[in-house]
């Protein structure tokens, strides 16, 4: 068995602790291990958690990255066969490779459709070979399914780091105490008032590593800002690398009226916020390279609140939000001293801001996305969620304000067995109403798995 060790913040080099290593070590002791490809977009750990995986859990590792890598991907243009790759691979690295005690890793993997194409090969002659693929833009390769090999691999999808990740470097005794809730009650306000604390160091920095990292090590914000302006200009750099001509100008377009298009009070989507006169043919391969490229989540207009939830999708209606809430902030210019702040100019974006992190955190839990409902233009709900059998309505307050008619309507239109409302006010179950923190969360599913074991009352 793996041990992840958690290392503590008072030691001289932090790192996060990635939930994602838990599936990671499942997919190495599953009988039924293909080679595994990770989706998730540029910068949000990807190589640390599978270079970390290797150490921890196995002999040794063998990293080819193949944006740098350029001989052995000219290589895998003249064979795939593992037999031939395995001596290849240990003759240019200068490593071991034993089967079941190496984890061989192929980053960047969308710069060689060749590679990719192996791990088919891998998956017929030499299963016992441990392999992952990742890169940054995996998704938007995938999407064009040059040289897939369906059937083939195990996908696994990696999200930016979610504040629970970052609770467990900034305080791990907060997450402890969160993770042993067994009922359904208010918070110690210290416990409150410590994670709200937390929280909104979070939201300023997002979920970029290398940003959080800098906030728990108390950088100026300034440094924050900076990394984060950094991301953005390599994501800049993968529009014009790695889309089609055509496109490469609309998905800037489409990216930069993020800020613009979540400021909107009813938050839709609308092509001419892009440019006056946009046409959704015109843009629809855009937003598409966007979504597969994990920058944006796209949550659509749900008919009836029905299930299954994708079966009453109305596909000409939906919001685009950011992959990353930080990056969002950043993207958008706003000042850090804005968050949980009282500035009167910022209460429409900053509900925009906390709809963007319960979306992040509620697709890390739910399948399939969260979608919103709206009924004939009076009544909208932020997000309703699939668990299980039940259809879930979700409500965003960005304050302390809980007045929420269209949720009300929702709940006499609908009779769901619970309602989610997330807020800046501590825990209440009303019975309709369960009224949670938003930065519990990455934590719901777990409350509603409490509440229904406890009948929905505080024991």
């Amino acid at each position: 068995m793996c041990k992840f060790a958690h290392k503590s913040n008072e030691l001289c080099v932090m790192e996060f602790y990635r939930t994602i290593l838990n599936d990671l070590e499942r997919w190495k002791n599953s009988p039924n291990r293909k080679p595994l490809l990770i989706r998730g977009a540029r910068q949000i750990g990807k190589t640390w958690a599978l270079k970390r995986f290797g150490e921890t859990c196995f002999e040794n590792s063998v990293y080819v990255n193949f944006e740098e890598a350029i001989e052995i991907r000219a290589e895998f243009e003249k064979t795939k066969a593992p037999s031939r790759i395995i001596p290849i691979l240990r003759t240019y690295l200068g490593q071991r490779i034993d089967a079941g005690r190496t984890l061989i890793i192929f980053d960047e993997i969308q710069e060689c459709n060749s590679a990719l194409n192996s791990l088919k090969y891998f998956c017929e002659e030499a299963p016992e070979y441990h392999i992952i693929a990742a890169g940054s833009l995996l998704g938007v390769m995938l999407s064009k399914g040059d040289s897939f090999p369906v059937g083939k691999v195990d996908i696994l999808d990696m999200y930016p780091l979610t504040f629970r990740e970052f609770l467990w470097t900034a305080e791990k005794r907060m997450l402890d105490y969160i993770d042993s809730l067994d009922a359904i009650s208010p918070l110690p306000q210290f416990v409150f008032n410590s994670l709200e604390e937390l929280f909104r160091r979070y939201m300023i920095s997002g979920g970029m590593p290398e940003a959080a990292l800098a906030m728990l090590e108390g950088k100026e914000m300034s440094v924050i800002d900076k990394t984060l302006d950094n991301i953005l200009a390599s994501y800049a750099w993968d529009f014009a690398k790695h889309s089609q001509p055509n496109d490469t100008q609309r998905i800037a377009a489409i990216w930069q009226s993020l800020p613009s298009q979540l400021s909107k009070e009813n938050r839709k989507f609308v092509y001419g916020v892009v440019k006056t006169g946009a046409r959704a043919r015109e843009y629809e391969s855009a937003l598409l390279w966007l979504e597969h490229a994990g920058l944006i989540i796209r949550s659509f207009c749900s008919s009836k609140p029905l299930l299954p939830l994708t079966a009453y999708d109305d596909l000409s209606s939906f919001k685009v939000y950011a992959g990353d809430v930080g990056l969002l902030r950043a993207l958008a210019k706003l000042p850090n001293d804005a968050i949980f702040g009282e500035s009167h100019a910022f209460v429409e974006f900053k509900g925009a801001l906390m709809e963007n992190y319960i979306l992040q955190s509620l697709m890390c839990q739910f399948s399939p996305i969260p979608r919103y409902w709206m009924s004939s233009g009076t009544a909208e709900v932020d997000f309703v969620i699939q668990n299980e059998l039940d259809i879930i309505p979700v409500e965003v307050k960005s304050g302390i304000n809980l007045r929420a008619k269209s949720l009300k309507l929702y709940i006499e239109r609908y009779s769901p067995t619970v309602a989610l409302r997330f807020s800046r006010t501590n825990i209440n179950d009303s019975g309709k109403v369960l009224d949670l923190p938003l930065f519990l969360a990455d934590w719901t599913k777990q409350i509603l798995e409490i509440r229904k074991s406890t009948d929905g009352r505080s024991k």
